[in-house]
């Protein structure tokens, strides 16, 4: 038996819109194509969940802890993923998110590189209406047409994160689906003191654009009430303002280099820095706030 190398959780939304129903078989079926040393995990007792599971021969982990809301919690899915997986690498994925094979060099290199790290990176969005073909060529017809009739999404908000299994072993009890953890998770290992690795030049992930029907009163995921909890969990919102933006390495041609210097991670560092140096969140706040004040003037003129 091939010795496993990342172990790929997720928690789908339940199968029962068509649309949402047709990217999560997509993206599952992407993520079957990344090979044997590769196990993936649906979880969550979602309709049509155990049945997909079992459609494509994975594991099916039901048992997620949730919230008043009956949401499912990001903590519970991690420490599941430890339990169940016995991996060196876990990696959070969406459940719109399509994978390519490539992925799994990119992780292994990194692990072999460094001992912590956080692997993140930009996605395409694309719209996607029917069943994907993967069949022979597949990976590179697909890059193709997302390059052609996608477009890269700007570096806020993380739809994948790659990491060791003995980092992040101590989640905040964050909703699922909403906003603000995804953020925590860079400020975490940024405060962690390892890597968190920009890999969007090395790794295309494919976002399948779809509406947000499936959510209470069909809101976007940052109006609900459960972003403001997971805002408090994180540790306000100057945490929650991490980005891709903030990522202190960058993964290009296989080599790890120093971040991309430009005005915008400048701004970010001088934001940033006195919460991750000094834990001073009202600093922060006001050298934010400071930022923003400039720039409005700025437009103004």
């Amino acid at each position: 038996m091939t010795a496993k190398l990342l172990t790929l959780f997720s928690c789908p939304k339940p199968f029962v819109h068509p649309h949402i129903a047709t990217i999560q078989r997509n993206a599952v079926a992407s993520w079957m194509q990344l090979g044997e040393q590769v196990e993936v995990l649906l979880m969550g007792n979602e309709s049509g969940v155990a049945e997909t599971a079992t459609e494509f021969g994975v594991r099916h982990i039901p048992e997620l802890a949730c919230n008043d809301q009956g949401t499912p919690l990001i903590s519970s899915m991690f420490d599941l993923a430890r339990q169940h997986g016995d991996s060196p690498l876990l990696m959070y994925v969406n459940a719109d998110i399509l994978l390519f094979p490539d992925l799994l060099h990119v992780a292994q290199s990194v692990s072999e590189k460094l001992s912590h790290f956080l692997l993140v990176g930009q996605r395409w969005d694309l719209d996607v209406t029917e069943p994907l073909d993967f069949s022979q060529n597949w990976a590179e017809h697909l890059r193709s047409f997302a390059q052609s009739h996608g477009r890269l999404h700007p570096p806020a908000g993380s739809d994948y994160f790659i990491f060791p299994r003995h980092c992040f072993v101590d989640i905040p009890a964050f909703a699922i689906g909403r906003a603000g953890w995804d953020n925590w998770m860079i400020y975490h290992a940024l405060k962690s003191k390892f890597p968190v690795i920009d890999a969007t030049a090395d790794v295309m992930i494919v976002h399948q654009n779809h509406d947000y029907s499936h959510l209470p009163g069909g809101k976007p995921h940052y109006k609900h009430p459960e972003t403001d909890e997971n805002i408090r969990l994180a540790g306000g919102r100057e945490v929650t303002r991490f980005t891709l933006l903030d990522a202190n390495k960058r993964l290009a041609n296989d080599r790890l280099r120093p971040r991309h210097w430009n005005l915008m991670t400048l701004r970010r560092w001088v934001e940033s820095y006195p919460l991750l140096a000094w834990d001073n969140y009202t600093l922060t706040e006001k050298t934010t706030r400071l930022f923003w004040r400039i720039e409005r003037k700025l437009r103004k003129n």
